[in-house]
C-alpha cells in the first residue's frame, strides 16, 4: 500500500526522485498520466492495468465517459526509473498539473499524486477544514 507525502525537487532534468519508500513497492516502470484535482497520477504496469480494464469498460457512446477516457488514455506515459530512483516526467505533464520546482509526492493506496507544492498545500488545507462533514458522509455508507 503506497501512503504518505513526500516533498522533492524537479532537477533542471525535470526529474523527480521518488522517495526510498515507494521505490520499493514501484518497481522499475510506471504509468503517469493526468490525475483529478490538477495532479498527476503514477501508477504500477499492474495498477495500470487494472484501472485501464475499468476504463475498456465505459461507453464510447456517452460523452462523458468518452471524454474521461480521454483524459486518462491520452495523457498516459510509460516511464522507466533510473537507477537512482527518478522519473522523468514529460513536459505536456509537468504543464498540465502546473509543477514548478517543488512537488509532493502522495501515496493514495495503489497509486501516487505528484502534486505542485503551492497546489497540494492549498488543496490539503481545504479538505483538512472539511473532514469532519467527509467523514459523517461516509459514515452514512458505512465506509467509516
Amino acid at each position: 500500500m503506497l501512503i504518505g507525502e513526500y516533498t522533492h525537487t524537479i532537477d533542471p532534468k525535470k526529474r523527480v526522485s521518488l522517495p526510498a519508500k515507494f521505490r520499493k513497492e514501484i518497481g522499475k516502470k510506471v504509468i503517469i498520466t493526468n490525475g483529478l484535482d490538477n495532479c498527476l497520477s503514477v501508477y504500477t504496469p499492474a495498477e495500470w492495468k487494472k484501472v485501464s480494464e475499468k476504463l475498456s469498460q465505459l461507453s464510447m457512446g456517452q460523452a462523458d465517459q468518452r471524454s474521461f477516457n480521454r483524459f486518462m488514455l491520452a495523457g498516459a506515459v510509460e516511464i522507466d526509473i533510473d537507477s537512482v530512483g527518478r522519473m522523468l516526467i514529460p513536459d505536456f505533464l509537468r504543464e498540465f498539473a502546473n509543477l514548478k520546482t517543488k512537488v509532493v509526492l502522495t501515496g493514495v493506496h495503489s497509486h501516487l499524486e505528484v502534486w505542485d507544492e503551492k497546489s497540494w498545500r492549498a488543496y490539503k488545507k481545504r479538505i483538512e477544514s472539511q473532514a469532519d462533514v467527509l467523514a459523517e458522509k461516509l459514515g452514512e455508507i458505512g465506509v467509516i
